[in-house]
């Protein structure tokens, strides 16, 4: 089940406002929301996943998540 349009309205204002781009577009071009590189290479399922919820690329993951 694919989200609400009122949800992916706020991701993708939010992502805009965030990082300039929009969540939605990113996700559909397989590019990261954050750094604009390519999404298409992840480490795990799990990191997969997330690049669905964040739009955010293994590197990106990486660099917001690790510690």
């Amino acid at each position: 089940m694919g989200k609400s349009p009122e949800m992916v309205a706020f991701l993708d204002s939010f992502s805009l406002d965030a990082y300039g781009r929009k969540r939605s577009e990113c996700l559909a071009q397989k590019i990261c929301v954050c750094c604009g590189e390519s999404a298409d290479s992840f480490d795990d399922l799990i990191s997969r996943k997330e690049y669905g919820i964040s739009g955010l690329c293994q590197k990106c993951q990486d660099d917001t998540f690790s510690t």
